[in-house]
C-alpha cells in the first residue's frame, strides 16, 4: 500500500491550498481516509476524515480548528482524496499526512487508529 500526498507549499495567510493523496495497492472504498498534521514541536493531530464509496460520501468529520475552512472530498475513480484548505492561518503550518483505516466503512474518526500512512507534504502559511 502506498499513499502519496501532494499540493503542499508556501502560501500567505488567507490563501488556499488543495492537498491530494493518491493511493496505490489499496482501494479507498475499503476503509476510512484521514488527514492529519504535525507542526514542529507538537503532537500529530487529526484534521479531517471521510468514508464513502463510488460517488457517495457517507460521513465526514473535521477538527474544530478547521471547521468552516477546510473541506474533504474523494474521487474514488481516481483513488484520490483531497483536502481543500481555505482561509489559511499561520497556525495551519505543519506537515500534512493522509492515512487509511482499513475496513472502517460508513463512518470515520479523526482520533482513530489508522493502518497506512503517507510520507507527508509540508504546508507553510506566512503571516
Amino acid at each position: 500500500v502506498q499513499l502519496v500526498e501532494s499540493g503542499g507549499g508556501l502560501v500567505q495567510a488567507g490563501g488556499s491550498l488543495r492537498l491530494s493523496c493518491t493511493a496505490s495497492g489499496y482501494d479507498l472504498e475499503d476503509g476510512a481516509i484521514g488527514w492529519f498534521r504535525q507542526a514542529a514541536g507538537k503532537e500529530r493531530e487529526g484534521v479531517s476524515c471521510v468514508s464513502g464509496a463510488d460517488t457517495r460520501i457517507f460521513y465526514t468529520d473535521f477538527a474544530d480548528s478547521v471547521k468552516g475552512r477546510f473541506s474533504i472530498s474523494v474521487d474514488y475513480a481516481k483513488n484520490t482524496v483531497y483536502l481543500e484548505m481555505n482561509v489559511l492561518k499561520p497556525e495551519d503550518t505543519a506537515v500534512y499526512y493522509c492515512a487509511v483505516e482499513d475496513r472502517r466503512i460508513g463512518n470515520c474518526g479523526i482520533r482513530g487508529v489508522y493502518d497506512f500512512w503517507g510520507q507527508g507534504t509540508q504546508v507553510t502559511v506566512s503571516s
